[in-house]
C-alpha cells in the first residue's frame, strides 16, 4: 500500500464546475449546491484501504453536516476498467453498505478530479457559501494500522469554524491515501 499525499490546492480557489452522474444516472452539478452554507467535495472510492478505514466517519460527516446546511458529495474518479471494484454498480452497493446519505458520483472522464487537482483517495475539499476553498487536507490523524481514532478531528474543526463564521486554521495537513487510479495515458503530467 503506497501512500500518496493530496496536492493542497490553493486556498481561495473557486470550486471547479462539475456535472456528474450518480450510479442511477441522475446528474448532480455544482449549481445544485449553490444555496448551501458550505460544500464538501470528497474524492473517495470503494476499494482503497484508506477509504475503507474511514467509511463510517464519512457517513457520519454526511449525516451531521448536511443536516446543518453543508452540501456533501462524494466523487469516484478511478479507472473502473482496471479497478472494477469501483464500478458504478459497486458504488451503489458501497453507498448503501456504508450508510452514505450524500450523492456518490462517478467521474468517468476523470476531468473533475483533474480540475480539483485530486491526487488520492480520500481527498477533501471544503468550500464556503461562495464556493471558495477554505480547507483541503486530512480527515484526521488516523491511518490504517496506526491505532489513532477515526474521529474526523481536522475536517470537523474546519467545518465547525466555517459554520461559525470563524477563520479556518491556515496550517492544514495534506490528506494521505491511495493514488487516484488514472486511466492509461490520462494521468496529469504534474500538479506543480
Amino acid at each position: 500500500m503506497v501512500a500518496t499525499e493530496s496536492t493542497m490546492l490553493a486556498l481561495g480557489t473557486e470550486a471547479p464546475d462539475f456535472s456528474l452522474p450518480d450510479p442511477d444516472g441522475k446528474l448532480h452539478s455544482l449549481a445544485d449546491f449553490g444555496t448551501a452554507k458550505g460544500l464538501l467535495v470528497m474524492f473517495i472510492c470503494n476499494h482503497c484501504p484508506f477509504v475503507i478505514h474511514i467509511r463510517a466517519e464519512l457517513a457520519r460527516l454526511g449525516r451531521d453536516y448536511r443536516a446543518r446546511g453543508v452540501a456533501v458529495v462524494g466523487v469516484n474518479a478511478n479507472d473502473v476498467e482496471n479497478y472494477p471494484a469501483d464500478s458504478p454498480a459497486k458504488m451503489k452497493a458501497e453507498a448503501a453498505s456504508a450508510g452514505y446519505t450524500f450523492p456518490y458520483l462517478y467521474d468517468e472522464s476523470q476531468d473533475v478530479a483533474k480540475a480539483y487537482r485530486a491526487a488520492c483517495t480520500p481527498d477533501f475539499f471544503l468550500f464556503d457559501g461562495e464556493q471558495r476553498l477554505r480547507y483541503r487536507g486530512q480527515l484526521d490523524e488516523s491511518r490504517p494500522g496506526n491505532d489513532k481514532p477515526v474521529d474526523g478531528a481536522d475536517l470537523r474543526a474546519a467545518l465547525e469554524a466555517l459554520l461559525a463564521g470563524r477563520a479556518i486554521a491556515a496550517e492544514q495537513k495534506p490528506s494521505i491515501g491511495c493514488n487516484i487510479k488514472w486511466k492509461p495515458g490520462n494521468a496529469p503530467a504534474s500538479f506543480s
